[in-house]
């Protein structure tokens, strides 16, 4: 996921969590249990409040646009929750890439395997998981790289950048490639205690 992307996602669950929470918040102050509680400065809605009653509903209903605007709000509102879910959707793993004109595609899987495969046999690789993203025209690899005991971050940046992610750009020529290395570091191993009998 991009950084835009995952920007606009936290962005927007932000302000629906503080929305919900305002909106909670408000509603739990009309309550005798609540507002009994709440310091005597605190704001607080009073406790026969009616929201929308049948008059004022009526008097809204007797405008001749208001009935259409509401309509259209909640149209737009339902089609950008579309467009967001789509979005996300196509954001996934790759699962086909198209090669060529004869209609042969290329597993995402098949690919993916083959490219922690790769990596693996770099010197210094414990262990190499690799997740293709993006679109067929714009690929995005994400290598997460376990180095070995006696692995060195440049050098196996190095060997990455010269064998297992050049073959991937050959592969999927013309296509533009985005690379995401991470590196971690191996696990420490935890050391058993014997008890004697």
């Amino acid at each position: 996921m991009s950084r835009l992307r995952n920007g606009a996602n936290r962005g927007a669950l932000f302000v629906s969590a503080a929305a919900l929470l305002v909106a909670g918040a408000a509603l739990a102050s009309a309550t005798e249990p609540v507002r009994d509680r709440l310091p005597a400065g605190w704001p607080r809605l009073p406790a026969g409040r009616v929201w929308l009653d049948e008059g004022a509903l009526g008097r809204w209903r007797d405008r001749g646009w208001w009935t259409p605007l509401v309509i259209a709000a909640l149209c737009l509102g339902v089609l950008l929750f579309l467009w967001w879910a789509v979005g996300q959707l196509r954001a996934g793993r790759l699962r086909e890439l198209p090669l060529g004109r004869a209609g042969v595609t290329l597993s995402g899987a098949a690919l993916a395997s083959a490219v922690a495969e790769r990596a693996r046999g770099v010197r210094g690789v414990a262990d190499a998981r690799v997740v293709l993203l993006g679109r067929s025209a714009r690929l995005r690899v994400r290598v997460t790289v376990t180095l070995a005991s006696d692995g060195v971050p440049g050098a196996v940046l190095g060997e990455l950048a010269r064998q297992a992610l050049a073959e991937v750009r050959e592969a999927v020529a013309p296509r533009a490639v985005e690379t995401e290395v991470r590196l971690a570091s191996p696990a420490p191993r935890r050391r058993g205690r014997r008890r004697l009998r």
